[in-house]
């Protein structure tokens, strides 16, 4: 991919805040210029289309969320600690002006989204459900998981209980909300002579 340039970064960084806080139809090109202090087509020049923008968007997202578990993996080969970090991306994501995860906001707009951002979507959540079947099944070998059906499926319910969780969280504005339920989550995944640190 091409190297982008201060001004395109600068973009996708007000785009990225406005699309967690409002969703993707919730904010235009103008809301952006008028953050930046710059004219829409200096926008356009970096990104023709929004669905352009869209898939930048959400392919950085899947970039950085991959460097950041590469990061975990790098770190610690405990698996529930592994787990733990996983958790603490979202929770460091929403502690952020209540924002949601990129990809969850995303895809509560699916039906109405461009077919190349839909795709990307899709790609961070398998990317994010693979890291964590992998983690889920590494856990349950060593004796420090416990769950019923295969590490696809827990990966997958863990994923709708983070996402849920945040969204929850934030209709209640109550931010511990979040940190409560997938703590709860958590410790039931556990086996008898494991912890965990929340």
């Amino acid at each position: 991919m091409a190297e982008i340039g201060d001004t395109a970064e600068q973009v996708l960084d007000v785009a990225q805040r406005l699309l967690q806080t409002r969703g993707y139809n919730g904010f235009s090109y103008k809301d952006i210029a008028q953050a930046l202090g710059i004219r829409t087509a200096s926008i356009h020049y970096h990104f023709p289309t929004k669905a352009d923008l869209g898939v930048e968007l959400a392919g950085r997202h899947r970039r950085q969320f991959r460097a950041a578990l590469d990061r975990v993996e790098q770190r610690t080969t405990d698996p529930i600690q592994r787990l733990e970090r996983f958790v603490d991306l979202f929770r460091q994501t929403f502690e952020v002006e209540s924002r949601l995860c990129l990809c969850g906001m995303l895809s509560a707009e699916i039906a109405t989204l461009p077919e190349p951002v839909a795709g990307a979507v899709e790609g961070f959540f398998s990317d994010a459900e693979e890291w964590l079947a992998d983690t889920l099944a590494a856990g349950r070998k060593a004796g420090r998981l416990r769950f019923t059906g295969s590490p696809r499926q827990q990966a997958r319910l863990l994923l709708a209980v983070l996402e849920g969780a945040m969204v929850v969280a934030r209709g209640m504005r109550h931010t511990e909300h979040f940190q409560d339920v997938v703590a709860g989550h958590l410790r039931g995944l556990l086996s008898p002579q494991s912890s965990i640190k929340h």
